[in-house]
């Protein structure tokens, strides 16, 4: 009879082990989901301003998902997000679906609708579907949670339609300013600018992208008592006598989506990673490192996404307003025919620096979740041929993201610095308004 007991409760154990599939899904198993929507973007060529767009809606589909199922816990960001309104679920609906299982298919089946080439995403989303569903009642359970995460990403989908971003090929064509301050195209595919109305796309939690407009960039003035000229002076010294470790962090931090290099008379094209990537990648690094919960891992990289694309507005309205020259362009004009940039200078206006911007901006929510010293190891850009780096906070990485584009020779220094107080002001603004959801945290 004891033998027999025994038996009946290892066979217990074993059913219970087999009928939770949600306990197998965890904050390594999003993170990776979010890996693979980053490689679509890769594949797409997202632009680092898209790439921020897509990133926010993403795990924004994916939170709202998760808090369908505990509103206290989780509560919806309805009330803070500019213009969305939540929906309703039917609490039967909700009681036959899974909370983790939500948020892994809202990034699916959004990704699936959202990215260009996110059909990529069905054979991902049918073997997350094989691994779950064991038995009937597991693919009633994936059935009744695929409805519950169809509905959420259906209102978030009329949302995104309404932000601004289908209007922007109706927009007036980009007209070059004349003048040599201003911003030339630049070698060694003269691309054109990207997205010059990106400013009119919706913000999340700013009131407008110029909400917190920067000073003004130091007056173009090529005489050598200038301080212009200092600028320009620094990022040519910095180009002929660079050390091996300015060069690393300049390649590190490169973060080119599309760049085009020259072998020869061949040309061929390098994808990257966006910047907004790279630190989507830190945050997954961070969360994994901290064992932080699935909970808390979807939260943080919905608060990072939403200030990264806020970021990006406010970045680009100034852009385009200052409209200022690339160091590139002023050099080879003013100093030296042939230097070139350490980086490809990318198709758009210097000031303020992006990369900037955004490091500070992520650097500064991140702190917040997780503190002031937590040390790391970024080897996101491994895949592409770069070594891991260590660092000992969020702010000592965002930095040394900010310095690169000096040391890339694509940035002045005062778009840097004006671009890091940039990305400062808009996480402070989020971490006010936020402040319940860093709470919880």
């Amino acid at each position: 009879m004891k033998t027999f007991l025994i038996f009946i409760f290892c066979l217990l154990i074993c059913f219970q082990s087999f009928s939770i599939p949600k306990s197998s899904i965890g904050s390594q198993q999003y993170v990776a989901t979010l890996k693979k929507v980053t490689d679509i973007m890769v594949i797409d060529v997202a632009s680092p301003v898209a790439a921020s767009r897509y990133y926010a809606y993403l795990t924004l589909a994916s939170y709202e998902c998760n808090s369908v199922f505990n509103h206290k816990l989780n509560p919806s960001f309805s009330n803070y997000i500019n213009g969305y309104q939540n929906i309703a679920i039917d609490s039967l609906i909700i009681k036959g679906s899974d909370a983790q299982l939500a948020a892994m298919l809202a990034i699916y089946k959004f990704g699936q609708k959202l990215l260009p080439s996110g059909y990529l995403l069905d054979k991902d989303l049918r073997m997350l579907e094989k691994k779950y569903v064991i038995d009937k009642k597991h693919q009633s359970t994936f059935q009744q949670t695929a409805y519950l995460v169809d509905a959420v990403i259906g209102n978030l989908l009329a949302y995104a339609k309404k932000d601004g971003f289908n209007k922007l090929n109706n927009l007036p064509r980009y007209i070059f300013k004349k003048g040599d301050g201003h911003w030339k195209q630049t070698p060694p595919t003269f691309m054109l600018p990207v997205e010059p109305h990106w400013n009119t796309i919706r913000t999340f939690l700013l009131e407008s992208a110029q909400q917190f407009k920067p000073a003004a960039p130091i007056q173009y003035d090529t005489s050598k008592q200038s301080k212009y000229y200092d600028l320009v002076k620094e990022v040519y010294e910095y180009g002929i006598h660079q050390n091996e470790d300015q060069k690393n962090i300049a390649l590190f931090w490169d973060c080119n989506p599309f760049s085009v290099q020259r072998l020869g008379h061949i040309e061929f094209g390098l994808k990257k990673i966006s910047p907004g990537g790279h630190w989507i990648g830190i945050t997954g690094i961070a969360c994994i490192k901290s064992k932080a919960s699935f909970e808390k891992t979807v939260l943080t990289h919905v608060l990072v996404s939403l200030n990264i694309a806020d970021a990006f507005i406010a970045c680009w309205d100034e852009k385009y307003r200052s409209n200022r020259v690339r160091p590139e362009t002023v050099i080879q004009n003013l100093l030296d025919r042939s230097w070139k940039p350490l980086i490809q200078t990318p198709p758009f206006p210097e000031y303020v620096s992006g990369h900037s911007v955004v490091s500070m901006n992520a650097a500064t929510i991140l702190t917040q979740i997780f503190g002031d010293h937590f040390a790391y190891t970024d080897n996101t850009e491994l895949e592409f041929g770069l070594p891991a780096r260590q660092y000992a906070s969020f702010n000592a990485a965002a930095s040394e993201a900010s310095i690169s584009r000096l040391y890339g020779g694509i940035h002045f220094r005062d778009a840097i610095e004006q671009g890091n107080l940039l990305g400062k002001r808009v996480a402070d603004h989020s971490l006010n308004k936020l402040a319940p959801f860093f709470k919880a945290n």
